[in-house]
């Protein structure tokens, strides 16, 4: 115990940064726990955010929702940016080209900035315009339109928080990435009561102050990133020689992000239309495949960790020109995230309606909610190597795969399963629970027997 509880220490520190070398159930495990912890601090924003929000009444959560559902789109290329970061410095920190590493982070915020102020004019200008296109009401348009102004108009600092943690994700500084939404989250949590309710000289800006909230939670956030990026204590030392725009360099990065980009709006689309298709079915079939979806979410996050470690060890290795290394650390993370899956599966099995009382005490939304936790949760041994392998691909540069496996999994295997099963069959939403079960184990096997055939090593980045 004392041994793992040192190993912990120095994952959460982040004073180890060799990974092409030594033990690999050690390299997986520096890596992956500060990955693990990020993601879950990720998560924390909409929770805190939506908890203080509810208490100002229904337009502010709707104004919300409704800009939360316009900033998936910029989460969405952040996310393929962020890949694409992580795959090039992941090769060239493997490579030992500490300045080729730098040069492509450099580049990488060139693309940010580029992105970020295409998206800051549109929502800053036709913030309430956007609203309405929405489906907003007039009451929704008029007392929330500042907050779809500040949170689209400062879409540069979400851009920047996803990509600069690619950036150290990717140089094995995971550390970093993790302490970084710890500041923004803490941060958060301590304004937005302040700034929403006001306190002393403090006026209560209501929804406006939880944008403001947010916002500057997540800059400070990026100060500290900005910090150790261009502070040269870290891996990654950016000097003068780095500025220089690089044309080709940013192609690569848009290539790969491109591919990263469609697998995110792959998946995103596929789960709306599944939540439309559950709609046909009533609002508590709605209410309890949103309580189980969120608690699947939850359980995934550290799942998403070790996917996101295992995808920095292959691009690391494959720079290093350890190929082989690369691949038995995948199968590793694999059967590790195998393992904590196949337990939350069976906890699932046992005890989801105790699970989801916790949410609600309405018998036919527990009754979804618990079916869907169940029937979803069967997979999971599955899903454990489909995201491991999905993000390896991404690691050696590889979008195109997953990408390609995504499309064929989720729309022309799920969807269409699911409105037979659940219309056709008159199976209801427990039709659409198994698809998603078999979909998703099927795209998992897809996973494992591409990636044996050993393609993604030959990858180019």
């Amino acid at each position: 115990m004392g041994k793992l509880l040192r190993l912990f220490v120095t994952a959460v520190s982040g004073t180890e940064k060799e990974f092409t070398s030594g033990n690999i159930n050690r390299a997986i495990f520096l890596l992956s726990v500060p990955m693990i912890l990020e993601m879950v601090m990720e998560s924390l924003f909409a929770v805190v955010d939506i908890f203080f929000v509810s208490k100002l009444g229904k337009h502010a959560i709707t104004t919300v929702g409704l800009t939360e559902s316009m900033m998936t789109l910029v989460y969405t290329a952040a996310f393929g940016l962020s890949m694409a970061a992580t795959a090039v410095v992941a090769r060239r920190t493997g490579e030992k080209d500490g300045d080729a590493a730098a040069h492509t982070a450099v580049q990488s915020l060139y693309v940010a900035f580029a992105l970020a102020a295409l998206i800051a004019v549109i929502g800053v200008v036709f913030a309430p315009e956007i609203l309405a296109l929405m489906g907003a009401s007039a009451d929704v348009i008029d007392n929330g339109h500042m907050y779809t102004r500040i949170m689209l108009g400062s879409n540069l600092i979400v851009i920047l928080l996803f990509l600069i943690n690619g950036i150290f994700r990717g140089a094995g500084d995971a550390a970093v990435a993790m302490r970084s939404l710890w500041i923004a989250n803490i941060l958060n949590i301590l304004l937005c009561p302040l700034l929403i309710n006001g306190l002393g000289p403090l006026p209560a800006l209501g929804l406006k102050g939880a944008a403001l909230a947010t916002t500057i939670g997540r800059g400070t956030g990026v100060c500290y990133q900005l910090y150790h990026l261009f502070g040269g204590k870290g891996l990654i030392k950016i000097t003068r020689r780095h500025i220089m725009p690089d044309g080709g360099v940013i192609m690569r990065l848009l290539k790969i992000a491109a591919g990263g980009t469609a697998q995110l709006l792959i998946n995103t689309a596929s789960w709306i239309f599944l939540v439309r298709l559950i709609a046909r079915f009533g609002e508590d079939a709605v209410a309890g495949y949103t309580i189980a979806v969120r608690i699947i979410i939850f359980t995934l996050l550290p799942a998403s960790g070790m996917a996101n470690a295992a995808a920095a060890l292959v691009g690391q290795n494959l720079g290093a020109g350890q190929p082989e290394r690369a691949e038995t650390s995948v199968w590793r993370a694999a059967f590790f995230n195998m393992v904590f899956l196949g337990l939350v599966s069976v906890f699932f099995l046992l005890a989801a309606r105790p699970i989801v009382l916790l949410f609600t005490q309405d018998a036919s939304i527990i009754s979804y909610a618990a079916q869907c936790l169940q029937l979803v949760s069967i997979g999971y041994i599955f899903y454990a190597y489909g995201m491991v392998l999905s993000q390896s691909f991404n690691g050696a540069g590889d979008t195109r795969t997953p990408t390609l496996i995504n499309l064929v999994g989720f729309w022309m295997l799920q969807v269409p399963m699911a409105w037979v099963l659940a219309v056709n069959y008159n199976m209801g939403p427990a039709g659409v629970f198994w698809a998603i079960a078999i979909a998703e184990s099927c795209v998992a096997v897809a996973s494992i027997f591409i990636f044996r055939k050993g393609w993604w090593k030959r990858v180019k980045v």
